[in-house]
């Protein structure tokens, strides 16, 4: 080996090649899907991979009851369950989110953000009872879970958009915002009824009057 002008043997800085290395090795290094936004992220499942999970959630759930209310209800525990990991990966991806304290606010978000999340779009419409000021309708002409189920005679009045009640419910639970959710049909649309409890109209009520 002949050396350098400089007298050395032409090797280099061992610490100094390594560091080289592992700043070439994290600049190759793909983004984990965790660190990438959620609002970027709405094409990464394919549109048939989904109908098929879910068809298997569906069937997985009728095949454990007894009856249509029943199954609605186990769909709506699973979407719970969802519900909950969404607004958390939303509280740690969006740099910029701040926590809910309204209930109109709350209710905006899940109408417009989580639903631009989780389906593409956001949902068609939001509405609150004439009738019950606990109560409130977030409106959806063609929920994507209902699409790619065939419904059987002898369950009609089956509405698989039970899963989406059931995210609602958790983002909600999880936000500070106990409620009630079900999903019920109405001409052919789909109406998440979502009924308060007693505690968040009077706090946000007290939120008002500040």
């Amino acid at each position: 080996m002949q050396p350098n002008n400089d007298g050395s043997n032409g090797v280099g800085d061992p610490n100094a090649n390594l560091s080289s290395m592992i700043t070439l090795l994290q600049s190759k290094a793909k983004t984990s899907i965790l660190d990438k936004s959620l609002s970027k992220g709405k094409n990464e499942v394919h549109l048939s991979c989904f109908a098929l999970l879910f068809s298997e959630m569906v069937q997985y759930c009728q095949n454990r009851s007894n009856s249509v209310s029943e199954l609605q209800n186990k769909l709506c525990d699973m979407g719970k369950q969802v519900g909950l990991k969404t607004i958390d990966l939303i509280v740690l991806r969006e740099k910029n989110y701040k926590r809910e304290v309204k209930l109109l606010n709350i209710l905006l978000f899940i109408k417009s953000t989580v639903w631009k999340t989780l389906f593409g779009k956001e949902a068609d419409k939001l509405e609150h009872s004439a009738d019950d000021s606990r109560q409130y309708y977030i409106i959806e002409k063609d929920p994507l879970v209902n699409r790619f189920i065939s419904i059987p005679k002898d369950k009609g009045s089956l509405n698989c958009a039970s899963f989406n009640a059931g995210i609602v419910e958790g983002i909600l639970e999880t936000s500070g915002f106990p409620a009630k959710v079900v999903a019920q049909w109405h001409n052919g649309i789909t109406y998440y009824v979502i009924e308060f409890d007693e505690s968040v109209i009077t706090r946000d009520k007290q939120l008002d009057e500040r």
